[in-house]
């Protein structure tokens, strides 16, 4: 891929999220970029980890949040409601040019991506009517993840992102390969891949009391899949990007 080049556009307010919790590493690493980009970044995240809630609005527990220094804030909630908060509280009055969700540990490609707090942040904003991309970096599970890659790559993915001319009601979802930024080829358009989720398993285990506790499983599989798709994009060393809406309907089953 030709060197990163400068982001051609510059925004006055820059909302950052994600599902990771406000100490990740990938939200300190997203504040860093936008801070070349934005006169001002906003951060509103989960106070902990919030991997895997979707589009979870808290409505029978009452939120908190905590200052955690100058226009940063953990909430008590998830992804959802921390992009609910910023846009319809603490924002309301300047709500920001667009929302940033991410950098998620992990990829959010095929499958998976309904369960994924960091889309969902995204999506959340978009249907409160700011413009939102969620980002995530691929990494094998067990080894390092390559924040360099993203922080390398992030600034041509998102030029090329706002670039594109989408619905008003679409978010981009992005995606970098679990390679050295030397290695990747280019940033492409994709669409959501099907098939990229085996099952999801309970699994029982005992903790030093004999009592017993359960952790749910995902179990993956890789279909051979072109690089037109997300999950395909990155087995070819792509930045993918795929155009994400609200529409859930079956075609096949309005057939």
């Amino acid at each position: 891929m030709p060197s990163t080049p400068h982001l051609s556009r510059r925004f006055g307010r820059v909302l950052l999220t994600n599902d990771d919790g406000i100490n990740a590493p990938g939200l300190e690493l997203l504040a860093e970029l936008a801070a070349d980009i934005a006169d001002e970044v906003w951060v509103v995240a989960p106070e902990k980890d919030q991997s895997g809630m979707s589009r979870a609005v808290t409505l029978t527990t009452p939120l908190r949040v905590e200052e955690r220094g100058p226009r940063r804030y953990a909430l008590t909630g998830t992804p959802s409601d921390c992009a609910i908060f910023a846009l319809r509280h603490l924002l309301k009055d300047n709500p920001p040019d667009i929302v940033l969700s991410g950098i998620n540990r992990g990829a959010n490609v095929g499958d998976e991506v309904p369960y994924s707090g960091t889309v969902a942040a995204a999506l959340t904003a978009r249907l409160l009517g700011v413009p939102a991309i969620a980002f995530s970096q691929a990494f094998t599970r067990g080894g390092q993840v390559r924040w360099d890659t993203a922080r390398t790559l992030l600034p041509r993915a998102l030029d090329h992102a706002l670039s594109l001319r989408t619905a008003s009601n679409v978010v981009l979802n992005v995606n970098f390969p679990d390679l050295d930024a030397s290695d990747v080829s280019d940033v492409v358009v994709t669409r959501q891949s099907r098939g990229t989720l085996d099952r999801i398993d309970v699994e029982p285990r005992t903790d030093m009391r004999g009592g017993t506790y359960y952790w749910m499983a995902f179990r993956r599989h890789m279909p051979i899949l072109g690089p037109d798709t997300d999950a395909g994009a990155l087995k070819h060393g792509l930045v993918s990007i795929t155009p994400i809406g609200f529409d859930m309907t079956a075609p096949d089953g309005i057939a």
